[in-house]
C-alpha cells in the first residue's frame, strides 16, 4: 500500500506544480511523471536539510516543493 501512495501523491504533486508553475508545465501526463521524480528530489533535499514533515500533507508538502524545482529546472531545456 505504501509504493501506490507514493505514487498518487507523486503524480497530485506533479498535477500541483503544473498548475503553480504558470507556463512552466509540460502537459498533464509529462508533468505527473515529473512529480513523482519531484518527491523522490524533495524527499532527498528535504533530508540534507534535516526538514522533517509528517504525514501525507507532508510527504504532499514537500513532493509539491520537489516537484516544482524540477520543473523550474526543466523549464530552462524547453525553450
Amino acid at each position: 500500500m505504501g509504493i501506490i501512495l507514493s505514487l498518487v501523491i507523486g503524480c497530485l504533486a506533479g498535477f500541483c506544480a503544473g498548475k503553480l508553475m504558470k507556463g512552466g508545465g509540460f502537459g498533464f501526463i509529462m508533468n505527473l511523471v515529473l512529480g513523482l521524480f519531484g518527491g523522490l528530489l524533495g524527499g532527498w533535499l528535504f533530508e540534507m536539510l534535516g526538514i522533517s514533515w509528517g504525514g501525507i500533507l507532508g510527504q504532499l508538502g514537500t513532493a509539491i516543493i520537489g516537484a516544482v524545482v524540477i520543473l523550474w529546472i526543466s523549464s530552462f531545456f524547453k525553450k
